[in-house]
C-alpha cells in the first residue's frame, strides 16, 4: 500500500462559521465519493484557507462527518496578489492501492479555475 496525496479547493460564500463548514463539508464529501475513500485508510489532512476566512476551523467539519481518529491541521495560505478570496484547500494523505494518475483531485465552486492559473 501507498500514500498517496488527494486535493481539493472549494469557496465559502462568506466568513462564517455555517459557510466555511458547508464548503469544507461538501467538498470533503465529494473527494471520498471521486475517490472512493474509506475514512480508515485517511492517514492526515490538512486544511489552508484564504486569511479572509477565520471563522471557524475547517478541520471542525471532518470531525462533524465522523473523521474522528484522523489527524487533522489547519493554516492559512501563503497571501499572493490576486489570488481567489474565500478560498478553502485541503490535501489528503491516504493509504491505496491506487496509482497517481488514478487519484481525482476536486475542485468547486470558484476554485474550479485554481489547477488552470497561470505560472509565469
Amino acid at each position: 500500500m501507498t500514500v498517496r496525496g488527494v486535493r481539493g479547493a472549494t469557496t465559502a460564500d462568506d466568513n462564517s462559521r455555517s459557510a466555511i463548514l458547508k464548503a469544507t463539508s461538501e467538498l470533503l464529501n465529494e473527494i471520498v465519493d471521486k475517490n472512493d475513500i474509506s475514512v480508515d485508510d485517511i492517514a492526515s489532512v490538512f486544511f489552508t484557507t484564504t486569511a479572509d476566512l477565520n471563522a471557524e476551523f475547517p478541520a471542525a467539519a471532518a470531525r462533524n462527518i465522523g473523521w474522528e481518529n484522523v489527524a487533522l491541521m489547519c493554516g492559512h495560505e501563503m497571501s499572493v496578489p490576486d489570488a481567489q478570496n474565500r478560498c478553502i484547500r485541503v490535501m489528503l494523505l491516504i493509504n491505496t492501492e491506487k496509482s497517481a494518475k488514478d487519484i481525482k483531485n476536486v475542485y468547486l465552486k470558484d476554485a474550479i479555475g485554481l489547477r488552470d492559473r497561470p505560472t509565469n
